[in-house]
């Protein structure tokens, strides 16, 4: 067996292994018809008190990508559990370490650098501008796991990705720490909710969209360069 068709049995296994347990997920949901909402709530529910309540979040948050539970969901229950400070440090180690799980399954099953047939426009520019172009992509809040998947899978530069996710995830990440620690259920909507925690959310989520703006501004794309 060559190299090459070794290497694409092991990518086929991970793939394998990772729609086994999204699929084994969902159907669990499905079963007991459960939301998103729903799971996190029972899951505040059982470590609320608990001493190891703090480990068990992170270990969730890092299976999270895994079985893609609703990042904004679980940062959310990251305040209900520990506050808005507490919460803040724990998510951001819990989701930094998170992403770069996702990062590094993307990178092992993702194409070959050196396989110009696969490499877009896109992934140019993403492998050029690595810090700028997932910074930008954070702050403007696309999927955070379709983010992480593509960056490693295009093998961008890991140092790059982690600092422009630490970074760029930063207002979001507080704004919804701050929202979960003014609710003591997730699963009851908004009654309850601190209107200045909504009014807290929305500034940081606006001054978020600024500076992807001034950030885009001052490294244009190739087409602005022409």
């Amino acid at each position: 067996m060559s190299p090459r068709t070794r290497l694409w049995l092991q990518r086929g296994l991970v793939v394998a292994i990772w729609i086994g347990a999204f699929v084994a997920w969902r159907a669990y949901q499905s079963a007991n018809d459960l939301s998103s909402v729903e799971v996190g709530q029972r899951f505040i529910d059982t470590v609320d008190t608990a001493w190891w309540g703090v480990f068990a979040f992170v270990g969730v948050y890092l299976l999270r990508p895994i079985v893609l539970f609703p990042a904004s969901v679980i940062t959310i229950m990251g305040g209900v559990l520990f506050g808005p400070v507490a919460g803040t440090l724990i998510v951001i180690v819990a989701a930094n370490t998170s992403a770069m799980i996702a990062f590094g399954i993307g990178y092992f099953v993702g194409q070959d650098p050196d396989d110009a047939s696969l490499v877009g426009k896109w992934s140019g520019k993403l492998r050029d501008k690595s810090f700028e172009t997932v910074f930008i992509m954070r702050l403007i809040f696309l999927p955070y796991d379709l983010v992480n998947y593509l960056c490693g899978a295009l093998r961008i530069r890991w140092t790059s990705f982690l600092l422009a996710t630490a970074l760029g995830s930063l207002p979001g990440t507080i704004s919804f720490v701050v929202l979960g620690s003014s609710l003591e259920r997730i699963d009851m909507g908004l009654d309850g909710l601190n209107p200045w925690a909504i009014v807290a959310g929305l500034a940081i989520f606006a001054a978020s969209l600024v500076i992807a703006r001034i950030t885009r501004n001052r490294y244009p794309t190739d087409s602005e360069l022409a």
